[in-house]
């Protein structure tokens, strides 16, 4: 149980936050870095008003692979400037990643049209699509598109270091907010099946699966030389009829269990620029249910594990070889494991982080514009 110290609750008329998310519920980023806090929040008198610019359909028809609407996309960029007209009935407006993904001017003109101060929240490296993309008319029209926005924001909530450092080149003032979990709920499994086998496990979702495909023609040969079960959790229909991968649907019920099914927890990424801006989900997920895990060391993932939680894996040989170490030592799994969880609960826990979001969203209302 994490014991959370709260500063004492607000009794003031609530503070009203617009939060503008990309994505409905179902997404990790909105339930993560927004949704999550709102009891907290709650409780010290905000009052969190979430209005996503793409719904849960469109994500469901993401994740399955379906062809985008364009007219459901035109009627949520319509809904979100109708969110904006109501700015000015809100203390702060928090929004995540872009207002209007690749249209111009907007995002930079939101705070100086209206009084209304703005939070900015992101962590993912979303600057990439605009001034990296492939099109030079988009590099020339957008490239700086988020800059204006990052300079005029009360303060910017950075998931890592390298989105900071980013946000301050702009001119910006950023504050590291890691993302969290819940560790009452993403916890240790209290009793195992005795007749399990090793099980290796990854989560995520389709568009991330394609990090784990490079390994699978020297990882699969090597689970089942071991006997090991390869337990894969979201990535949907491209892994489905591989053998030797166990796929099912990720579902908000089913997440923790299906984690706290597996003994190691696996993240490969490449290191590229999208990557290292990535907050280690992941690895804070399988970490907090205490697992030893096996990672990229890229960007933040660097400073997630250590040799004290688990393996670093530069290399192919280097994740097999880790892979064998722990299917050999379950002493060893149940040490890296503890030391993870201690670890996420002192800096990746939801816990240690909902007072710097507090009063973050405070300071922002307070500031004069």
């Amino acid at each position: 149980m994490t014991l959370r110290h709260e500063p004492a609750a607000s009794r003031s008329p609530p503070m009203r936050v617009l939060a503008l998310a990309k994505y409905g519920t179902r997404a990790a980023s909105t339930r993560q870095r927004m949704l999550q806090y709102e009891p907290f929040l709650a409780r010290h008198g905000v009052d969190l008003n979430l209005r996503p610019l793409l719904d849960n359909n469109y994500l469901d028809a993401l994740m399955s692979g379906q062809p985008k609407s364009r007219t459901g996309v035109a009627r949520s960029y319509i809904r979100r400037l109708g969110d904006l007209l109501t700015v000015g009935h809100y203390d702060t407006v928090w929004v995540q990643y872009d207002l209007l993904p690749y249209l111009p001017l907007l995002d930079g003109l939101l705070p100086v049209l209206s009084r209304t101060p703005v939070v900015y929240d992101l962590d993912d490296a979303v600057f990439h699509m605009y001034y990296a993309h492939r099109s030079a008319i988009v590099r020339r029209l957008l490239g700086g598109k988020l800059k204006p926005l990052m300079r005029r924001a009360a303060v910017c909530l950075c998931g890592n270091a390298y989105l900071q450092d980013y946000v301050t080149a702009a001119g910006g003032r950023g504050i590291v907010v890691p993302t969290v979990v819940d560790t009452d709920h993403f916890c240790p499994v209290t009793v195992r099946a005795s007749n399990q086998p090793f099980t290796v496990g990854w989560i995520g979702s389709p568009s991330t699966w394609r990090y784990v495909e490079p390994l699978l023609p020297t990882l699969l040969p090597a689970l089942a030389q071991m006997g090991a079960r390869f337990l894969v959790v979201g990535a949907g229909v491209a892994a489905r009829g591989i053998a030797g991968v166990d796929v099912v649907d990720w579902t908000q019920e089913g997440e923790v269990p299906a984690i706290q099914s597996m003994d190691v927890g696996l993240m490969p990424v490449p290191d590229d620029r999208w990557e290292r801006g990535k907050c280690g989900y992941k690895l804070i997920q399988y970490m907090a249910c205490g697992l030893p895990v096996i990672a990229s060391p890229v960007g933040v993932n660097a400073t997630l594990v250590t040799s004290d939680e688990g393996f670093a894996a530069h290399n192919l040989a280097d994740w097999i070889t880790a892979l064998q170490t722990l299917s050999r030592n379950p002493s060893m799994r149940a040490r890296m494991g503890a030391n993870g969880r201690a670890k996420v609960v002192a800096h990746y826990s939801l816990a240690s982080q909902e007072p710097v979001v507090l009063n973050a969203l405070h300071a922002a209302a307070e500031r004069t514009t």
